[in-house]
């Protein structure tokens, strides 16, 4: 069945991994489209740059835009055998791939994934802004000083070197897409810093929407809700974990491979006139 089956309907068991977790150890493992998802050209010879790709919605995204005819440069943390089987799937389908892993965190390794992305795939037509760390607090007494700072570096600011870096390398029809979320708008007080750093990157992307039209570059965010990911389990208490996407009208959390059409399309030429947008992909929770 397609996760889309209303039948197909999952609660996921009670499980808990170390950060930033593994997909391997996922149960049930996550639906990145490597059997589904079917390409039609729509990124035929652009150069695809996106952050943490090794695994969830990064993952997806990989293989979709390798199977559409981009070339991909996947950046991730520290996971080798997920980022290496992200890679695997986008030869299969034909397409370069090149391994860049590192802590987008660090400035200067966010300057050097760009840099890297030109210099391996000869260019960069589209930025994905996707890595994030979250974890989960009671209470803001609970929320380390470091950690606050971690997140709004890893989410936030690594977006903003990101793309200063890529923007004077990309050329009219490029495209800029920053991952947001469900809590830009409707923040879980729990994981208090890293809805901020969603809410910014929406607010972010729209003003490089307006920065960068005069140019041609196009600037979208897309708004996941909750999505299976190793972050869920790597970041959140057990019995979270069990409920997890429950409380969405379609009642279950959504797969990878469901918001990877979104990001095709804000990166294809078909989106020529969409910038400015935040995409939701919720389940059925509403933004504003």
């Amino acid at each position: 069945m397609s996760p889309s089956d209303p039948q197909s309907e999952q609660q996921q068991p009670a499980q808990q991994q170390t950060p930033p977790g593994s997909t391997d150890a996922l149960d049930p493992r996550p639906d990145h489209g490597e059997q589904s998802y079917r390409g039609g050209g729509r990124l035929a010879g652009k150069r695809a740059l996106i952050t943490g790709a090794d695994s969830g919605i990064g993952k997806a995204v990989a293989i979709a835009y390798a199977r559409e005819g981009a070339d991909v440069a996947i950046s991730y943390l520290s996971e080798d055998d997920d980022a290496e089987d992200t890679a695997n799937w986008v030869r299969e389908a034909g397409q370069k791939a090149v391994l860049l892993p590192g802590d987008v965190s660090d400035p200067q390794h966010c300057r050097e994934l760009v840099a890297r992305t030109v210099e391996e795939l000869g260019g960069i037509d589209i930025l994905v802004s996707n890595a994030a760390f979250q974890m989960t607090h009671d209470s803001l007494e609970e929320t380390p000083d470091d950690e606050w700072d971690h997140t709004l570096a890893t989410n936030l600011s690594a977006y903003f070197h990101l793309a200063k870096a890529a923007v004077p390398h990309m050329k009219p029809g490029a495209s800029i897409i920053g991952s947001s979320s469900v809590n830009s708008d409707m923040p879980s007080p729990t994981l208090a810093p890293y809805a901020a750093t969603k809410a910014a990157i929406a607010n972010f992307t729209a003003s490089l929407a307006q920065l960068l039209g005069e140019r041609g570059i196009r600037a979208n965010s897309v708004a996941p809700g909750p999505i299976w990911t190793p972050l869920i389990p790597s970041t959140m208490p057990e019995e979270k974990v069990a409920q997890f996407g429950g409380d969405t009208p379609l009642g279950r959390p959504g797969q990878p491979a469901e918001l990877a059409p979104v990001y095709v399309l804000l990166a294809s030429d078909e989106g020529s006139y969409v910038s400015g947008a935040r995409i939701a992909v919720t389940g059925g929770r509403p933004i504003l």
